[in-house]
């Protein structure tokens, strides 16, 4: 698969999820129009749906039905979603935008954007729930995808990076706290996204594990690439002014190791997630991709 097209692949796909987010998140209507306007203001914000994206590929690289993991696609965004809006809050990043527009906060408010993540968190677990109600997933299957997902975005991942992270604004930190808090922060629910796939599409404790190691890498070598570019990105592709990073004093690879052996950690681990991909055939070609793709993104 030598000419495989990973910008339609992932438009293709980013299109899925898109529609089915609109299909079957609520709309803003009833006397809770306010904070589902603020939902969507940011769900709908033009995301790259890449954490879905990994997760229907896991789920077909194992014979999976996109069907069937389609509800955890789109739960997996709800809650990245929510984490982004939380970030931004003055008490955290204070960032004034996302993705080129006003940040949650600035457009509904402060309180208004705190409801909105908590409603974007806790819906995303009903839709898993859904999916076993109505016969989609077996019980055993939601419970297991229950754990994992709040797991990866509880204080074992996504919350405990974000608290190491805050908490390390002005200390003096090692590479391996830093590494330490990339896998938590922002590895975990990337990790998850493929376990969760895999799992659900019915793969093999092999094939789930294969592909939970390529997410870890994949997680870190996203991150170090974000760090990159938030030195030397361009703000129209980003979306946000670079050098927010250094301006807040995040402890981050370039910040402790210098951009070329930053970039070189990078390497490492888009390699270590290609190695882990060795059990499948020409069906993980678009993980191959996508781990390619970080090397040599714009936002």
């Amino acid at each position: 698969m030598q000419d495989f097209d990973l910008k339609h692949y992932l438009a293709e796909r980013k299109g899925w999820v898109d529609a089915a987010l609109e299909e079957t998140f609520p709309s803003p209507t009833g006397l809770e129009k306010n904070l589902l306007d603020a939902c969507r203001y940011s769900l709908f914000a033009g995301g790259k749906r890449l954490r879905p994206i990994l997760c229907m590929a896991a789920a077909e690289i194992v014979g999976g039905s996109l069907q069937v993991v389609m509800p955890v696609a789109c739960a997996l965004e709800m809650i990245h979603t929510y984490s982004l809006i939380h970030d931004d809050l003055p008490a955290m990043d204070n960032d004034d935008f996302r993705r080129g527009r006003p940040t949650s906060h600035k457009v509904y408010g402060e309180a208004m954007a705190i409801l909105a993540g908590d409603a974007l968190l806790t819906e995303a677990f009903r839709f898993i729930a859904d999916a076993g109600l109505n016969g989609l997933l077996p019980a055993e299957k939601v419970l297991t995808a229950v754990r994992i997902m709040s797991k990866a975005a509880g204080y074992r991942g996504m919350i405990g990076g974000q608290v190491i992270d805050l908490e390390c604004e002005d200390l003096e930190v090692d590479i391996a706290t830093v590494e330490y808090m990339h896998v938590h922060k922002t590895g975990a629910l990337i990790s998850a996204s493929l376990e969760l796939g895999a799992l659900l599409g019915g793969g093999s404790e092999e094939e789930i594990a294969a592909l939970r190691q390529y997410g870890h890498h994949l997680g870190l070598a996203f991150q170090i690439t974000d760090d990159l570019l938030d030195i030397e990105g361009e703000a129209h592709l980003m979306g946000k002014q670079p050098g927010s990073d250094a301006a807040k004093n995040k402890k981050t690879y370039p910040a402790l190791l210098g951009i070329p052996h930053s970039r070189e950690s990078a390497h490492l681990h888009v390699e270590e997630a290609l190695k882990a991909l060795r059990l499948f055939d020409e069906s993980a070609e678009p993980l191959r991709a996508i781990a390619r793709y970080l090397l040599v993104r714009k936002a």
